[in-house]
């Protein structure tokens, strides 16, 4: 058994995807070739936006927008620590602050109610310029977007939305991408619409951002290849990458829909003996991860490992305890929830194509063990 199974997917549309990559060989534009920009104009379609930038990794996706935000020393973004470091990662990279707040037990998205307060304790203390928040959409579930927004707006602060888990979830009816100022996703091969290599994508429907995106994008492009009118990376989607993605965009509403049952199923089998995954009423979670929490998870994925059933961390050390932040101050005790999260949650096999039989396998460990 596999945690994720990517050849079942393969097999449903090897032929379009052989053929995509044979039509890149043909005509040779390995770098923004047609298929980068027939896939963006694709996705910014599918998410109900105006714009979209196809670009080299997920991280890609939230390092560029804060570049086109001109984020640097001295800047604070407030964002959570129980999430992988890449969120917050792209901001000490650029010399800011990540300022971490708690998440909400029940969603592992960031609380609002402590979000206010954090920038009002920054704010105060006089030190650093709240300029931004990075909701995190974990496990595929969108955060609450309409308070964050609400929020952002009262203390004059961009939101970019970190769909790298999210793309393909819903929120009050709209689709993960198009909930904040900019958006940032994932098409790592595990991602719930993955390529076979890195990707990432941008969104928005702001057309200065998007301008910006483009130019950082290919090193601060200005009017042409050589003139560069601000420092930029080399952030490009490959056309191999955007030709793959093509065919798999086409059944990625049915995979959704396919992550759904599985998920229904897993809650029905399990619900009276593990913690399982809660999605708001108005949500449509992604299902990248189907995430569980026990206090004592090691017991119960040592007795599914016997069983041969893959078991996964994300995450077990947050990111305010990790070494690499070191230099914010925290400490342990300050984020309790996600403390507490980290050290219960463990995730078992979800993706579109997982059998019955063998998802009753893994219902009938987990109730063995737990």
């Amino acid at each position: 058994m596999q945690f994720i199974d990517l050849n079942a997917q393969q097999q449903r549309i090897k032929d379009k995807i052989d053929a995509n990559i044979q039509a890149v060989l043909a005509h040779g534009k390995y770098i923004m070739g047609p298929e980068v920009k027939e896939l963006e104009q694709t996705l910014a379609k599918y998410v109900g936006v105006d714009y979209a930038v196809g670009v080299a990794s997920g991280t890609d996706a939230l390092l560029m927008p804060l570049m086109a935000n001109e984020i640097g020393p001295g800047d604070a973004i407030f964002t959570v620590s129980f999430t992988f470091i890449a969120t917050a990662e792209v901001i000490q990279l650029l010399g800011g602050t990540s300022v971490f707040v708690d998440i909400d037990p029940d969603t592992f998205n960031i609380d609002v109610s402590k979000l206010e307060e954090a920038i009002i304790k920054v704010k105060n203390e006089g030190k650093l310029n709240p300029k931004g928040i990075i909701p995190v959409d974990l496990f595929g579930q969108p955060a609450d977007y309409d308070e964050i927004n609400a929020i952002a707006r009262k203390y004059g602060l961009f939101v970019l939305e970190d769909a790298a888990q999210g793309f393909g979830g819903t929120y009050k009816g709209k689709k993960a991408g198009s909930l904040a100022d900019v958006a940032g996703t994932s098409f790592f091969p595990a991602k719930p619409l993955g390529t076979y290599g890195d990707g990432g994508m941008c969104f928005t429907n702001d057309k200065d951002i998007y301008e910006k995106l483009l130019s950082v994008r290919v090193h601060g492009k200005g009017t042409h290849k050589y003139d560069n009118a601000r420092v930029g990376i080399n952030g490009r989607l490959d056309t191999l990458m955007a030709a793959i993605l093509l065919p798999k965009v086409e059944i990625f509403a049915e995979e959704i829909e396919l992550r759904q049952k599985v998920a229904k199923r897993y809650e029905e089998g399990l619900k009276d003996v593990i913690k399982t995954p809660f999605v708001k009423e108005h949500n449509i979670s992604a299902w990248a991860q189907y995430s569980v929490l026990h206090p004592d998870r090691e017991k119960v994925m040592a007795g599914l490992k016997e069983e041969g059933i893959p078991t996964a961390i994300y995450y077990p050390k947050p990111l305010h305890l990790q070494d690499a932040f070191v230099n914010l101050g925290y400490k342990y005790g300050d984020f309790p929830v996600s403390e507490k999260m980290a050290s219960e949650i463990f995730s078992i096999p979800m993706y579109p194509y997982l059998g019955e039989e063998d998802q009753d396998k893994i219902i009938e460990a987990i109730r063995k063990y737990a």
